[in-house]
């Protein structure tokens, strides 16, 4: 199963950068959609809204509230993740509630300390 990380960039700077590398480290298929351009972690950053072809466990989340809701229809009714984690700084009780009501779970947390502590 994949996990998309919804926000990428190429800039090694961002936590979204840091978190679809130590993905791939601990031997988690990617799918990188953000508005930049370019590659992250050997995958390729989608923009908009892309078809998925394969179907992705999780969401994580690093795109803050306020741009969160032109994905809303997309994450709940095409992505259809088993879960979406909320990274600092994107906590969103309207998606959070389209999303339990959608059956799809939610965590508050960061990937990264999730990755390394074993609660991934």
């Amino acid at each position: 199963m994949k996990t998309l990380v919804l926000g990428a960039t190429p800039n090694p700077q961002r936590y979204a950068f840091a978190a679809a590398n130590k993905l791939v480290k601990h031997g988690h298929e990617i799918v990188n959609v953000g508005i930049k351009q370019g590659e992250v972690a050997g995958a390729p950053i989608l923009n908009g809204t892309p078809a998925m072809e394969e179907e992705v466990d999780t969401v994580t989340l690093y795109v803050g509230p306020k741009n969160q809701e032109p994905y809303y229809d997309w994450l709940i009714n095409e992505v259809k993740p088993r879960r979406i984690i909320f990274n600092p700084g994107t906590e969103n009780a309207e998606l959070s509630m389209l999303a339990h009501k959608a059956g799809i779970e939610t965590e508050t947390g960061c990937t990264l300390v999730m990755l390394s502590s074993g609660h991934y």
